[in-house]
């Protein structure tokens, strides 16, 4: 298992973790053998938000001896009081959903208190007049929850919470049709999104990925937006290459999606290359580096994708970003210009002319301007 360390704390997160939206269509004996086995292969991230509250049962039963080692998002809105899943911005029902949740799990504490849902301005209104926020809060001054969440699947509402100053992690759904317009969920533009997942990282707030696969379509392609189907290891990929992202979530119905999502431990470059989605992205994506790596190996031993993330991040005002630019061996000053890059991306990303756009941004040898 890899494994990146959550910015505004210790926590080391496994880059697979496991998405709670399936595992109840799995039936006890094979649910728990499922969330056990992925524990045994280093999943230690595990999503709360579940259709049926029976999947609780399956949680409790894997993790007993386990809970010290595992970190779960759990839903400050999410309402099983009916045994199905249901939604509130109603404190005095989410305070007595929080409170069934940790006697099911049987903890007395919460890794990531997430308010939960927020897709809305009214809803985020809501949440906050109710005295939800406050009580998150509270409860993190307590200790009882270590960090503080949100889920959204809209780039404004994100927005509005980082500038409250209160993240630590947002959960939000990316995958290449949401990025590219396509679906449901496919809420702001493709630059809106990568800003986002940029500002993420440069205020240091993890992503945690939902929907990777967009509900399953994209790996199928009669249901594909693309008309063509992606493999789970790219889309997998294609999140983890994302600014500020942590792990991805996917949903597991059994032992045999989770063996299909841990096979992208093991999985060849070739295998992880994404760049198919260069024929089908639409105009706005034309020209950009979404550090897909496919331009790599640079016969001069540049880390092009790296390189470009590093400048994207800088240029937002991210001075980690321009620190680690200069720790790299090789700059952008040390491009040879042979053009091999410009002739292997699949979005038509000028590399050579962006070599000398980002050398000239840091100066030489990797210094700041």
């Amino acid at each position: 298992m890899e494994y990146r360390r959550l910015p505004k704390g210790t926590e080391q997160i496994s880059v697979l973790g496991f998405g709670g939206s399936s595992i109840h269509q799995a039936g006890e004996k094979e649910g728990v053998d499922t969330i056990t086995a992925a524990m045994e292969h280093g999943i230690n991230y595990f999503d709360m938000a579940v259709p049926e509250a029976v999947a609780f049962d399956y949680y409790r039963t894997a993790f007993a001896g386990n809970r010290n080692w595992v970190y779960l998002q759990m839903h400050f809105g999410a309402d099983y009081s009916s045994g199905k899943y249901g939604w509130t911005t109603d404190l005095n029902r989410i305070k007595r959903g929080m409170d069934w949740l940790l006697d099911k799990l049987n903890t007395d504490y919460i890794d990531f208190g997430f308010i939960h849902c927020i897709d809305e301005l009214s809803d985020l209104k809501n949440y906050i007049n109710s005295g939800a926020l406050e009580h998150i809060q509270n409860l993190k001054a307590q200790g009882v929850a270590r960090h503080i969440g949100l889920s959204s699947h809209t780039p404004e509402i994100v927005n509005r919470l980082l500038d409250m100053g209160v993240l630590d992690v947002v959960m939000f759904s990316i995958n290449p049709a949401y990025d590219y317009r396509h679906g449901d969920y496919a809420i702001g533009g493709v630059d809106e999104r990568l800003k986002l997942y940029q500002r993420c990282q440069k205020e240091q707030v993890g992503i945690t990925v939902m929907k990777p696969f967009g509900g399953g379509q994209l790996l199928c392609g009669a249901l594909s937006p693309f008309k063509r189907a992606l493999t789970e290891i790219q889309c997998i990929q294609y999140a983890l290459d994302k600014p500020g992202v942590l792990n991805v979530l996917p949903g597991y119905r059994s032992r045999s999606d989770l063996d299909r999502a841990l096979a992208y431990l093991d999985a060849a470059p070739e295998e992880r290359d994404y760049s198919a989605l260069g024929s089908f992205a639409p105009a706005e994506a034309e020209g950009k580096c979404v550090y897909c790596s496919h331009c790599h190996p640079c016969p001069k031993g540049l880390d092009i994708a790296l390189i470009n993330k590093y400048y994207d991040l800088a240029k937002i005002g991210d001075s980690l970003a321009a620190d680690h630019y200069r720790k790299l061996e090789l700059h952008a000053d040390d491009c040879i210009h042979c053009g091999h890059c410009d002739k292997r991306c699949p979005f038509h990303a000028k590399q050579g002319e962006r070599m000398d756009e980002i050398a000239k941004y840091f100066g030489t040898a990797g210094g700041v301007r």
